[in-house]
């Protein structure tokens, strides 16, 4: 067994290792209880699977306790969905129509304004930044987990004034207070799950963010479907009433999760550090928990010399903020706010398929397209994955366009319209949108990670205000009126995706924070970071990472420290 020295201290001095050691033992010898009886079961898993289920890489990482650790913190994600993809299916009933639009004597119909379409749309994003603010400062000083607890409260809250609404101001104001809990969400789940997960299913992991959300706007879609007959308000409030079981659920089941261990280590909290490691990883029995420790504390060497804003554009830094900044620009100006907040009702002005219908179609779609891409992810590689999304965005986007031009397009080619608008969004879900989640917690150096993500958030927060404040008045008369031309533009901006994920981004799979720390610090080109091979120094930072990523039946092989 290793022996791994938990701090510099010289010969003669109290060292905490041996203290750790021991409660190593302690908490390995004891399992059973620390984890609630379940360790004992959970040992055996790795020697009763077959061994083509030993290789696969999710059975040799997932522990029971890891995957329900994940899984819960995914699940808070679906209430992203129920308001992205409610609120937009909800603009497209008749009941919602009657009781926030104007009754056009003309038409003999009721519409929403295209003003208060592009404010519902928009100013949200106010509640959003918000959120990421004090979503990471609860979560820097209080934990992971009690940021999770407070945004559930929040959450069911900004529910109440959402579903008892009855004028067009009540709604802004619920939808801007429920995306303050959005905004906390996006600052505390993909670092927590980043934080808690192996560099091998890493991606995989945080890419659950993104598929948890399309889940949600399935489920929602699929009752707006139901209820969208109604035709009292009923018809839009029982959707809305799904807002309260998420958060009631995680706020319930949160503290029964471990802590982040970074987050434990970060506060000197080193027993427990060890313990959240053991409870999350500890199932198998050739874990050893002090490994991993260590590889945090090397990590976190810089973390106690906190940075500023200002280093976020010096050295090294500059071209982590940049990338980041870029991937979160990209993931809105390719289309979607577009097809999330106005894509029912651009299928409802198209004419060739129940709206309804669509939102369900198109959802499902987006979720299975989600679901593949961070499935490969971790195997294929983040920038193929991109690239791939921004091509099939430009087919889709520009199929859309060029038909759009048509005087009078036919019933054939109104239903291409609508396929090619599903298809593009299915395209970024497959992309853009998960890979976003993942390379912008891979990308920052440790010191800086918050900073890094608020600064990266800002410029998603601002783009997608923009898109979503113009994107009504771009598609309806009186004003541009160009219906699916719309495609031309989004079409432009996905060609330049596609140049920025080529020159801009690094590929980062199965590689752990620490190496990713270490390349960027050597400013190895952006193209050979997939293939680059770390110098192996013995007894430094390289050890630890040959620890991390060698398997369980060759921690003999590796130089002892």
């Amino acid at each position: 067994m290793l022996q791994i020295l938990l701090s510099p201290n010289a010969p003669g001095e109290d060292r905490p290792a041996a203290k750790l050691e021991y409660i190593y033992s302690t908490i390995s010898s004891n399992i059973a209880v620390t984890v609630a009886g379940s360790s004992a079961q959970n040992s055996a898993l790795p020697t009763m699977a077959p061994s083509f289920l030993r290789e696969n890489r999710f059975v040799r990482h997932f522990t029971p306790r890891l995957a329900l650790s994940v899984a819960l913190i995914a699940l808070s994600t679906f209430n992203y969905g129920f308001d992205n993809q409610g609120i937009a299916t909800s603009q497209a009933m008749l009941a919602y129509k009657k009781q926030f639009g104007d009754f056009n004597p003309k038409t003999n119909t009721y519409a929403i304004p295209t003003y208060y379409l592009s404010l519902l749309n928009s100013l949200n994003f106010i509640g959003f930044a918000f959120g990421l603010y004090i979503g990471s400062i609860i979560s820097a000083r209080y934990g992971r987990r009690m940021s999770m607890f407070c945004m559930s409260l929040w959450a069911m809250m900004s529910a109440t004034v959402l579903i008892s609404a009855t004028t067009r101001g009540q709604v802004l104001a619920g939808r801007i207070l429920n995306y303050t809990y959005i905004g906390m969400e996006l600052s505390t789940c993909p670092p927590f799950q980043a934080e808690i997960v192996p560099a091998p299913i890493r991606g995989f992991a945080v890419g659950t963010y993104q598929t948890s959300l399309l889940l949600g706007g399935v489920i929602i879609n699929s009752v707006c479907r139901g209820t969208s007959g109604l035709s009292s308000n009923a018809a839009w409030r029982i959707p809305m009433g799904l807002f309260y079981l998420v958060p009631l659920t995680v706020a319930s089941c949160v503290w029964f999760i471990p802590e982040s261990p970074r987050w434990l280590l970060l506060q000197d909290r080193e027993e427990d550090a060890l313990r959240s490691l053991q409870t999350l990883r500890g199932s198998d029995p050739s874990y050893n928990a002090l490994e991993d420790l260590e590889l945090l504390r090397l990590s976190l060497v810089e973390e106690h010399n906190k940075g500023r804003y200002s280093d976020l554009f010096r050295g090294t830094n500059r071209r982590r903020t940049l990338v980041a900044m870029g991937m979160n620009f990209f993931i809105q100006a390719t289309g979607s706010p577009f097809t999330a907040a106005y894509g029912t009702l651009f299928v409802q002005s198209v004419g060739s398929i129940n709206p309804f219908n669509y939102s369900i179609m198109s959802s499902c779609i987006n979720f299975t397209c989600c679901l593949i891409g961070i499935s490969i992810t971790d195997k294929v590689g983040r920038r193929p994955i991109l690239m791939a999304g921004s091509v099939l965005q430009v087919i889709w986007l520009f199929t859309m366009g060029g038909i759009g031009t048509a005087a009078n397009p036919s019933l054939v080619q109104k239903q291409v319209i609508v396929a090619a608008t599903a298809l593009s969004s299915a395209s970024l879900c497959f992309s853009w949108d998960p890979m976003n989640y993942i390379v912008t917690t891979e990308l920052p150096a440790s010191r800086l990670r918050d900073k890094t993500q608020r600064v990266a958030s800002i410029v998603n927060i601002v783009t997608n205000f923009l898109f979503s404040f113009f994107t009504p008045y771009l598609l309806n008369a009186p004003y541009a009126d160009l219906q699916s031309k719309v495609g031309f533009i989004f079409g432009a901006l996905a060609i330049c995706s596609f140049f920025f994920a080529y020159f801009c981004v690094p590929e980062m799979k199965g590689r752990s924070l620490e190496e990713i720390n270490e390349m960027f610090d050597k400013n190895i080109p952006t193209r050979q970071f997939g293939s680059y091979v770390l110098e192996h120094r013995v007894g430094d930072k390289a050890d630890v990472i040959e620890m991390e990523k060698a398997p369980a039946d060759r921690v003999g092989d590796i130089p002892e420290i």
